[in-house]
């Protein structure tokens, strides 16, 4: 009875890939914000729309008044920014999935990430800066 061996692979070998645990991160990051973005999104709804008259009495007074407190210059910061990083991190996902050119990937990714620092440096610019006293 003859030795029943098999050939060695004739692919060639890659090198062992330095693995991060970066998507991991990323996972996990989704789940927990998304958590608190439904809460602190439902809570800013049921204040905002529901509590004592609903939307007809929100105005600049109105937000001059709650912006003047740190508490919901906190809550309304800490909205925009899990907004903004959960959704650029979906969209980033998305484009990694679907861009098929590494290039393509590349300039769709620079373009997002300019887009959610802009977007995130402004909005806390207006959040902490916000002058109720504005005369015209």
């Amino acid at each position: 009875m003859s030795d029943l061996t098999l050939d060695k692979p004739r692919s060639p070998r890659r090198p062992a890939a330095r693995r991060s645990n970066g998507e991991l991160y990323s996972w996990l990051f989704m789940r927990v914000s998304g958590i608190a973005l439904v809460v602190l999104v439902l809570g800013h709804l049921f204040i905002m729309n529901i509590l004592d008259g609903g939307v007809h009495r929100i105005n600049f007074g109105f937000v001059a008044g709650r912006w003047a407190s740190p508490f919901w210059q906190f809550w309304d910061l800490a909205m925009l920014w899990l907004a903004q990083i959960h959704g650029g991190n979906g969209l980033r996902t998305v484009i990694n999935d679907y861009a098929r050119k590494d290039a393509t990937r590349f300039w769709l990714k620079v373009l997002l990430y300019v887009s959610m620092v802009l977007i995130i440096a402004l909005g806390s610019y207006v959040i902490f800066t916000f002058d109720p006293n504005i005369t015209s």
